[in-house]
């Protein structure tokens, strides 16, 4: 069986992390040949490979990035095109938005008999732009979904919103939970001295890409909040980067908020360690790969209830699910502060929840889903890939 895999760009995030999990997984899996075809990453990005991708085979065509133009798009498509005929794949797996794009065409061209499948990590439904831009990317979404032989959602929300936007079939989606490698985390009051971070403080962590449909906006509002309504020593630590960094760096300045910047990180154990909560403010989301570390780790969550968040944290189990208005996330966050009892017990049974996510789970859900489309196709015997 041969797999062509394609994303835009790896950088650090949830799809990264799950792509680079799969990509190994795959690769040695017996009786397949795997290739990660990808872009190149932002300037104020971080390129999850360069620290975790060792042993991925790799192609890159640097046209395939993040922004919108047509000279690249038009080079990234002919390049696409060109390694996919050399490669001639059984199946063509596209990641993200505009690799959905530029990798579905080329395989139609390039490839006409090979399986193509996509996956939504997210969708780009509510949130990132305006309503008719919307309009015009649910189009192209619907378009792209009637030649795909099967579409992937990381979560059952995440379907069923695209599904309501009248993207594909129901028969076309299969729900694959994210899976990535264990996190094993350290003592949390050495954790704590590492960062220079008093033991007794109280940390709440926010780990992921700073960029508008993250909310740090919110975040800093919830940070503010809290420190105004609790006397207890608290340390908010901001592990990533992007474009609302400095957004962040100064109203931390201005307003004198206990803000820890630690900027892009290449391991989050030593943060998840360090933490006793996390907190996540987006306006959307897949399925969060921070709340699944975060879980591993014991560390209960206070999140936004968008996406499929909740099949992540169980509200009042795992964490705390509430609302997008920030006086509720702080009222949240607050009452766990103030309760180190319950935040134990929501870490105890986080780290239960969240042992399902593993990588392995990950590339069996793949590896039957491909062996199913081949089947269906009339292809090679079944026998000849496993």
């Amino acid at each position: 069986m041969r797999v062509a895999r394609i994303i835009a760009r790896m950088n650090v995030g949830g799809p990264a992390v799950q792509v680079t999990g799969l990509s190994k997984a795959l690769q040695q899996a017996p009786g397949v040949q795997h290739v990660l075809i990808t872009g190149q990453v932002g300037e104020d990005e971080q390129d999850y490979l360069d620290a975790h991708g060792r042993g991925v085979q790799v192609l890159r065509v640097p046209e395939l990035g993040r922004a919108v133009d047509p000279w690249d798009d038009a080079v990234a498509f002919a390049r696409v095109t060109r390694l996919l005929r050399r490669l001639r794949p059984d199946i063509v797996h596209t990641h993200t938005a505009k690799a959905g794009v530029v990798g579905r065409a080329a395989a139609r061209l390039a490839v006409p008999r090979a399986r193509v499948v996509h996956t939504y990590h997210g969708h780009l439904l509510h949130g990132y732009f305006p309503p008719a831009k919307t309009r015009a990317v649910i189009a192209v979404e619907r378009g792209f979904a009637r030649g795909s032989a099967a579409l992937v959602t990381v979560g059952a929300q995440v379907r069923d919103d695209l599904l309501a936007a009248g993207i594909g079939r129901p028969q076309q989606y299969r729900v694959i939970p994210p899976g990535i490698p264990p996190l094993v985390v350290g003592d949390r009051a050495t954790a704590k001295a590492e960062l220079g971070i008093d033991p007794a403080a109280v940390v709440v962590s926010f780990v992921g890409r700073l960029t508008a449909i993250k909310r740090p906006d919110r975040f800093c509002d919830v940070v503010r909040r809290v420190a105004a309504t609790t006397s207890a020593e608290v340390v908010f630590l901001v592990a990533g980067d992007g474009s609302e960094a400095a957004y962040v760096r100064q109203r931390a300045a201005d307003e004198q908020l206990p803000i820890q910047m630690l900027g892009w990180v290449e391991q989050v154990a030593p943060v998840f360690a360090a933490s006793d909560l996390t907190l996540l403010t987006s306006d959307n989301e897949g399925t969060p790969i921070s709340l699944v570390q975060a879980g591993m780790a014991g560390v209960p969550a206070i999140a936004t209830d968008v996406g499929s968040v909740r099949e992540i944290v169980a509200d009042g189990i795992t964490g705390l699910v509430r609302p997008t208005e920030a006086d509720d996330l702080a009222a949240a966050t607050a009452s766990l502060i103030a309760d180190p009892v319950a935040r134990r017990k929501l870490g105890d049974a986080a780290i239960e929840h969240t042992r399902r996510f593993t990588t392995d789970a990950l590339a069996a859900a793949h590896l039957e889903l491909y062996r199913q489309l081949l089947g269906a196709r009339g292809g090679r015997p079944l026998s000849l890939l496993r």
